[in-house]
């Protein structure tokens, strides 16, 4: 019991003790602010994976549109459109069945 107490009243003990208990719970980082960083990270990571792909392929589509007549022409039918001289178009859309 003696020896206990010795342990305990070492102010070196105390010191290492309090600090180590400021540092995880009430310090600017503390344990809860680095999960939610590092949470935040690997979301942010996962949109750049998401945004370079996505920037890849466009960029391979302006190629694309850049050299190839046929894309071009394919690209204007379908988003805006258009059609040539005496030539008909029929837009067919999939309506979903109601319960």
């Amino acid at each position: 019991m003696e020896r206990l107490l010795t342990v305990i009243r070492n102010k070196y003990l105390i010191a290492g003790a309090a600090f180590f208990v400021w540092m995880c719970f009430f310090d600017r980082y503390d344990l809860g602010t680095q999960f939610a960083y590092q949470q935040e990270k690997t979301k942010l990571e996962g949109e750049k994976v998401f945004y370079v792909t996505e920037i890849e392929r466009m960029e391979k589509s302006v190629k694309d549109l850049q050299s190839n007549p046929s894309e071009i022409q394919r690209i204007a039918r379908e988003r805006y459109k258009m059609k040539k001289d005496n030539e008909d178009i029929y837009m067919v859309k999939e309506v979903e069945a109601k319960e």
